[in-house]
């Protein structure tokens, strides 16, 4: 049986390789898999902390409101906002009949303003770990 200290790590390690993965499939213009990652990479970054804050396993949802309010976390209008596009990311680029609507709304600048949203989002998140 794992620690709770070993859980949060592989959680936070997940939510960081998440992350570097979106960086480098942004540079490879492959904009609609980046924030894939994106979405991920939050979505770990979240899971870290219900562990580390309410002592439980993680809910085996992709829905990142709900993540963050499972963790109990502060969200303003805006951050909730910002979640719920990303929690589309997770829905739009791993099902077929989304996909290409989503590719063309993954445009670079598109994907750019959200890559830098994430690495927000995480920044903030990292203060609740």
């Amino acid at each position: 049986m794992k620690s709770e200290q070993e859980v949060v790590k592989y959680w936070l390690t997940a939510s960081k390789e998440d992350f570097d993965s979106a960086e480098i499939l942004f540079e490879n213009k492959k904009y609609h898999h980046a924030l894939f990652f994106c979405h991920l990479s939050i979505e770990k970054m979240l899971k870290a902390i219900i562990v580390k804050s309410i002592k439980t396993a993680p809910p085996l949802i992709h829905d990142l409101i709900r993540l963050a309010e499972k963790a109990k976390l502060p969200l303003s209008e805006a951050q909730i906002n910002e979640l719920a596009e990303i929690t589309t990311f997770n829905i739009e680029s791993r099902y077929d009949d989304y996909k290409l609507s989503f590719r063309k709304k993954a445009t670079k600048r598109f994907s750019k303003k959200y890559l830098e949203k994430t690495r927000e989002i995480l920044k903030w998140l990292n203060e609740y770990v």
